[in-house]
């Protein structure tokens, strides 16, 4: 049986916390030291359940991952492994990244299909045309993903939708090709402009981070680098959102304010105070937030991670809020454990709509994915009683210290087995 978090209602959230590296990036940096012989040291990292995950995907490839608190170092070996079938890919979403290193760097590779969260269908189908479009071929055989080429030759790259994972393992191959690869309609999120700057401190040469166009310009060899991992914007946000839920008054350290300007522009909408320092923000909530509608969109738009925090705050808004999903269709199922905690919501399509309550109401309730747990946990503080949150194993995934974190701010949550 896993273990349970008991979360008190009632307490208002108040403090400073500080917020390590982002998930979404050191597993795609971890995969992105295969691509230059020695080692690569990665700080701020943050202690989650996924990056030992990720260090045991990077050994069965023939690296030496060592793992100090906030540090990892990876010895990428002269010729990795090609062959990356063993449990620990299964078990998470982000195992495929090692698959654009391996091409770069053995113009082949075997990668168990993975695992991860359950909020949808996450088809591989753009990462396997990019790399075709270098001259690779590609397939599904035996639950893995095989790809193979005598060499890579840049190209032109259209991605359908701009896919984070697609645009990273695309780029990674792309960074050892010969000649120029452009990707359109390449991700812009914070955490690809991280890897892309990751990659140029080890040589590659990339223009057009942070833009939909990516233009890449193979080199013959990359050099290990150190590099600091880009602030989890995604971790900041859950504690600004409940500051806003609980009424309180929090401030957040570790990240850029300008990654999460749309959400903060939310809150604001929400009736908090909001001040944006340097490398964080304050977030200040006097009364019954007000109801706010939100769209989840590739990066600059509402993150789709934070959704279930949206629908937490919608849940105890003063009105009507429509949540329309846009990214992961089966996300909405957070919103059946909401109506577990008395939230009056319902879904339709890609819309849940919530009409705001006083206070939610305490019951157990079950986890799907990271960003759900977090959310009822956050719904957990404005219910009345004791809410029982299971599957937490799925918030340590994506949550360093997250107790420890609630507790200071003061919090009421308790872990049991």
């Amino acid at each position: 049986m896993s273990d349970r978090f008991l979360v008190s209602g009632g307490a208002r959230l108040s403090g400073e916390v500080a917020v390590g590296g982002a998930k979404n990036s050191v597993l795609k940096l971890m995969a992105a030291a295969l691509l230059a012989e020695g080692t690569t040291r990665l700080t701020n990292s943050p202690e989650i359940a996924d990056v030992p995950l990720m260090a045991d995907v990077l050994r069965g490839l023939g690296a030496v991952v060592r793992i100090d608190h906030d540090t990892v170092e990876i010895d990428a070996p002269a010729e990795p492994k090609y062959h990356a079938d063993f449990d620990a890919v299964k078990q998470f979403r982000a195992s495929v990244c090692v698959l654009g290193p391996l091409m770069a760097r053995c113009h082949r590779a075997v990668v168990a299909l993975p695992g991860g969260d359950a909020i949808g269908s996450r088809p591989l189908d753009m990462h396997q045309a990019g790399l075709r479009a270098l001259g690779a071929h590609s397939s599904i055989e035996h639950g893995c993903v095989v790809a193979e080429a005598d060499t890579l030759v840049g190209a032109p790259v259209a991605l359908e939708f701009p896919s984070v994972g697609a645009t990273e393992n695309i780029l990674m191959a792309a960074v050892l090709a010969d000649g120029v690869t452009t990707i359109d309609n390449a991700a812009r999120e914070p955490e690809v402009v991280d890897l892309c700057v990751m990659l140029q401190q080890m040589g590659a040469r990339i223009d057009g981070a942070g833009t939909s166009t990516l233009t890449v310009t193979g080199v013959d060899r990359l050099h290990p680098t150190t590099h600091r991992v880009v602030g989890d914007r995604i971790v900041g946000a859950t504690w600004g959102i409940a500051a806003v839920m609980t009424r309180g008054d929090v401030t957040v350290h570790g990240v850029v304010p300008e990654h999460l300007q749309l959400v903060l522009n939310k809150l604001v909408d929400a009736g908090a105070q909001v001040d944006r320092f340097t490398d964080g923000f304050r977030v200040r909530q006097e009364n019954r937030p007000v109801a706010v509608n939100v769209s989840t969109l590739p990066f600059p738009g509402f993150p789709t991670d934070l959704q279930p925090m949206a629908i937490g705050m919608a849940a105890i808004a003063d009105g009507m809020s429509v949540i329309t999903e846009n990214v992961f269709e089966a996300r909405f199922r957070f919103v059946e454990e909401m109506v577990r905690l008395g939230a009056d919501a319902r879904t339709d399509g890609h819309h849940a709509v919530v009409r705001g309550s006083e206070r939610l109401s305490s019951a157990p309730v079950w986890c799907s994915d990271i960003r759900a747990g977090a959310g009822l946990v956050l719904a957990g503080l404005v219910a009345d009683g004791v809410t029982e949150v299971h599957d937490v194993e799925h918030i340590d995934r994506g949550y360093p210290r997250f107790v420890e974190n609630l507790r200071s701010l003061g919090g009421a949550i308790e872990r049991v087995g």
